[in-house]
């Protein structure tokens, strides 16, 4: 009788064994035939975007203005009288290699900022080109959205016609002086020849000389240097506009703690491997230049530690 009954537990358990491999084999199919399926749809879906990032269009990308009576007659007209412009815009200049060869890019070179000139060319200069030329003669034809600089700022608003990101940062509340007529965008950003960057270069110190231009006081030189002004102005600053003070990327001591790390060893709390334990209550009242402290953060003739 036992004998029997451990045959028949033995069967169950074999039937049992049956039907748990069975139904793995089931599910492990259901779920194979899902991946698959997914995986296709995935594939399916990464193709298409491949494609139409890597495909060329046959229509506009960039509608540029119209002029009532004026036609864009392609920049070699402008090279005829503009010989020196012309060369080095088309060997050196940044906002040149932009251009596509072909007939897509007849409209996109000059004129592009300048506006169609076929009556500048045909009257022999006599007509001014629609835009860019002085910036307080109004513009034929205004050109698209709203300006958010004054209509007189006719270059810096051909300018922000394609930059719309520099437009919104000329909206907040620390700038520079564009929209108030007091900076224009070529004083660091010229057009016509070499970087779009006026101190541009390999050399990362290149990059200020733009800065320095206005700011000669930061350029030193300092017996003791903030090292972050050999990685550049705009490790701090951002050029344009800013929601802080000073065009600071960050309007507390959160800007400095970036490069200057703090950390706690021994129940004291460390930044720059100085003890700032007893500093903390004055930090929370100002920031790492204006409590005191730090306050020559641009170099320092007299102290290693750049507090005055």
């Amino acid at each position: 009788m036992c004998f029997d009954r451990l045959l028949n537990h033995t069967a169950a358990v074999r039937t049992e064994n049956l039907m748990t491999d069975r139904n793995f084999r089931l599910l492990d199919g259901l779920l194979s035939g899902r991946s698959r399926r997914l995986a296709t749809g995935v594939g399916l879906v990464a193709g298409v975007i491949a494609m139409v990032s890597c495909t060329s269009v046959r229509r506009s990308v960039v509608n540029l203005p119209m002029v009532p009576g004026a036609n864009y007659v392609g920049s070699k007209e402008c090279e005829q009288c503009h010989e020196k412009i012309y060369r080095d815009f088309t060997t050196t200049a940044d906002h040149a290699r932009l251009m596509t060869p072909g007939p897509n890019a007849f409209e996109v070179g000059c004129e592009s900022c300048h506006g169609p000139c076929s009556l500048h060319v045909q009257s022999g200069a006599e007509v001014k080109p629609p835009y860019i030329v002085t910036g307080g003669r109004p513009s034929p034809n205004p050109r698209g959205a709203a300006p958010v600089l004054p209509a007189g700022l006719l270059k810096e608003n051909v300018c922000l016609d394609c930059h719309l990101d520099v437009r919104g940062q000329f909206n907040l509340p620390s700038r520079h002086p564009v929209p108030e007529g007091k900076m224009s965008c070529m004083d660091c950003h010229p057009p016509h020849k070499g970087s779009i960057h006026l101190g541009g270069g390999m050399s990362l110190l290149d990059a200020n000389e733009s800065c320095f231009r206005c700011h000669a006081a930061q350029r030193g030189p300092h017996v003791f240097e903030h090292e972050a002004i050999r990685e550049g102005c705009s490790v701090c600053h951002t050029p344009h506009g800013s929601v802080n003070a000073k065009l600071l990327t960050a309007r507390n001591a959160n800007l400095c703690l970036k490069c200057h790390f703090q950390r706690v060893s021994g129940g004291a709390i460390l930044i720059g491997g100085a003890d700032h334990s007893l500093f903390l209550q004055r930090l929370q009242q100002g920031t790492c230049w204006t409590a005191g402290c730090h306050e020559a953060v641009h170099g320092s003739r007299v102290d290693s530690s750049l507090r005055f």
